[in-house]
């Protein structure tokens, strides 16, 4: 029996929480799969668990990438395969818990093998504007251009790099996904996940997992909650002491607010306002990934007292490879202190 279960959502749903209260119950470990909260530093930012959370289980990969260094979801994977197999082999239950679904989807599915980058190739996309970017992708890749996000600069490189390198569009190599999904579906016990000499982790990763969701109107104000929290704690201090980062950890939502408010070229409270609803926006985000690409069972942690999430997940569980007594423990977070500036 695969001891390895999902927990994943929104921002700001408690996953952490959640999680960490699971596996102290039956001594399981967590991997994090969260794109940020990988990275060492800027722990603010990022909404890192806190100490209490962190002392109730062993939690693998936070803090552990230096903000200057590139992540991407195939160095995920290996690491977070690596880390599997190690607590495995002790004999323990893994909780995978996080919001980055490419990072979910790279561990349950699999990647699509992709071309190292080019260092000519990629110096010169680095010259070309974000307009330029999207016009190459357009005539490249109409598809993936119609689905990418046409803001962020980094995966609209990429994109465009990927379909140079290999004469074919982004969308046409990820069919790997779509038959994974469809077996997935098929076959609710699970899904090998990688190539044939994969790892223990690797290729009996199951899907199973929780989608853990609040109230539209409760997270959101979890979220404007959790960035004033962010001010009063520090975090421009933070970020004004982050020095070097990386192309990929200067995604982080907040990170270029933050430094326009230091620069001058906005008031806190407009800083604020503005990360606010790019988190609410993200968390939209996330709500509609993981409802189309997962088939986890459905947790809505709003409704439900202490007592009743664990009984709600535990009577649904009746192929959870967790042991069911652990499932009936386990309990919604506690909402936090309201805060404001």
């Amino acid at each position: 029996m695969t001891r390895t279960f999902f927990i994943v959502g929104p921002t700001a749903t408690g996953k952490s929480e959640f999680a960490a209260d699971v596996a102290h119950e039956i001594g399981a470990e967590i991997i994090s799969a969260d794109a940020f909260q990988i990275y060492r530093g800027l722990d603010l930012l990022t909404a890192k668990p806190d100490r209490a959370t962190l002392a109730k289980a062993s939690h693998h990969l936070i803090g552990t990438t230096p903000l200057h260094e590139e992540m991407n979801a195939e160095k995920y994977r290996r690491a977070a395969s690596r880390a599997i197999d190690e607590i495995l082999s002790r004999g323990k239950a893994v909780i995978v818990v996080g919001g980055s679904g490419l990072y979910i989807k790279a561990l349950t599915h699999g990647l699509a093998v992709l071309p190292q980058v080019d260092p000519k190739l990629r110096a010169n996309l680095n010259a070309l504007s974000i307009d330029e970017l999207r016009w190459q992708l357009a005539d490249l890749d109409p598809e993936t251009a119609r689905k990418i996000n046409i803001n962020n600069r980094r995966r609209l490189l990429r994109a465009v790099e990927i379909c140079l390198t290999t004469g074919k569009p982004v969308s046409a190599q990820r069919g790997q996904w779509a038959v994974a999904a469809s077996l997935c579906e098929a076959r609710r016990t699970g899904v090998v996940a990688g190539p044939r000499d994969a790892s223990q982790s690797e290729a009996a990763t199951t899907t199973h997992g929780a989608f853990v969701f609040r109230d539209r109107e409760e997270l959101y104000t979890r979220i404007n909650d959790r960035v004033e929290a962010m001010f009063e704690n520090g975090v421009i201090e933070e970020v004004r002491a982050a020095g070097s980062v990386g192309s990929t950890a200067s995604q982080m939502i907040g990170l270029r607010e933050i430094q326009q408010l230091l620069e001058g070229k906005m008031s806190i409270l407009q800083c604020v306002a503005a990360i606010q609803q790019a988190t609410r926006r993200y968390a939209k985000r996330q709500l509609t990934w993981f409802r189309r690409q997962t088939n986890f069972e459905s947790l809505n942690l709003s409704p439900l007292s202490h007592s009743e999430a664990g009984k709600s997940k535990a009577s649904r569980s009746g192929n959870c490879t967790i042991p069911s007594t652990s499932c009936a423990s386990w309990r919604t977070p506690r909402e936090p202190k309201s805060s404001t500036l």
